[in-house]
């Protein structure tokens, strides 16, 4: 086993609304990058780890602009394809405010990740010295052959002894190829050992109910001790669940924490309420890379894990675009309680 994180999925342009404005009130869109698992990818070089991104892109100047986007961060972009067939996948993304809730618009069909096949990574050597691997829900719902993929990828990994996790993610505007998700994500569960997701994940994704009324606004941790342990129950192959609470207040208001059952308990996260969000786009991904990172780097301790996690989820909310650019020290501040805001002088 080596020590790179590795990380498989689509990458896109995103094209947003300058400011909280709606599409097009005035002639202009913002244009960056970002998708589940390169965000995942970024957030864990920042954070000090060794991160490869493997994915397929277009041969073409935008698909080169996305592999030097995550190259910039330090990510390894050795493992991507660059293929003649297909586009880069692109996202439209509108800021809520107040009571309006924000937007995506998806245009990604046969792009350049769904198209390909499993045979078009070499996912033995992308994952040789892997000590972990992530994927989200997102990629296997976006075409048959991405989620072909995503099962090979997570064999492979498991193959070289690396620790698998896979953040649910469901989507309900991909699952549209014929599969529903749980027949797909039932049968990729089976190869990880660390599940990242929220309750209506769970449901949608594994068919395993929760009596959660997510749009509440309330949220009982009870629940979620007995949905975690369902899932473990299901799935005896995974070790660790981590739950993300997100108390939508408004679309810039929200409380936000996390629950973990772990190999050694269950564990609840220090609560943030988060009262002015710049971009929640990419919180779950920075969540995800957090607990990947902390439960690498202080396994044993499961709610400094969970804490940890939580902390680099809030300080993304802070930060435009996809990617969490917080630091491992930054993290580490606010985990020890300096929320404040503070200048840093």
């Amino acid at each position: 086993m080596g020590n790179t994180f590795v990380t498989f999925g689509e990458i896109m342009l995103r094209l947003k609304s300058p400011g909280h404005e709606r599409f097009f009130q005035s002639p202009a869109l913002e244009a960056t990058f970002g998708g589940g698992e390169a965000n995942v990818a970024v957030s864990l070089s920042l954070l000090g780890k060794e991160s490869r991104f493997v994915t397929a892109l277009p041969a073409n100047a935008i698909g080169e602009a996305a592999v030097r986007e995550v190259r910039k961060y330090g990510v390894d972009t050795s493992g991507i394809t660059m293929t003649k067939n297909g586009r880069v996948g692109i996202y439209f993304l509108e800021t809520g405010a107040n009571q309006r809730p924000s937007s995506v618009v998806y245009d990604r069909a046969e792009s350049s990740i769904a198209l390909s096949k499993p045979s078009d990574f070499d996912f033995k050597s992308v994952l040789a010295d892997a000590q972990w691997f992530h994927i989200t829900g997102i990629t296997p719902a976006i075409s048959q052959d991405a989620a072909d993929s995503s099962l090979a990828a997570m064999k492979a990994a498991k193959g070289a002894g690396a620790t698998v996790s896979i953040d649910l993610n469901y989507r309900k505007k991909l699952w549209n190829y014929g599969k529903k998700a749980p027949e797909v994500m039932r049968e990729l569960v089976k190869f990880a050992d660390v599940i990242i997701a929220n309750e209506e994940d769970i449901q949608k994704c594994l068919g395993i109910e929760a009596k959660v009324d997510v749009t509440s606004g309330e949220l009982d941790t009870d629940v979620y001790k007995d949905l975690t342990e369902e899932v473990k129950r299901q799935f005896p192959n995974v070790s660790v669940v981590a739950v993300t609470l997100r108390e939508s207040k408004s679309a810039d208001h929200n409380g936000w924490s996390a629950a973990l059952s772990g190999k050694s308990g269950f564990y609840l996260s220090k609560h943030y309420e988060i009262t002015d969000i710049i971009d929640r786009v990419g919180g779950g991904d920075s969540f995800s890379a957090g607990l990947v990172f902390a439960l690498s780097e202080y396994g044993d301790d499961e709610q400094y894990a969970i804490n940890f996690a939580v902390a680099a989820s809030a300080l993304k909310h802070s930060i435009d675009g996809d990617f969490n650019l917080s630091t491992k020290a930054e993290v580490e501040a606010l985990c020890k309680g300096d929320g404040s805001g503070r200048v840093q002088r």
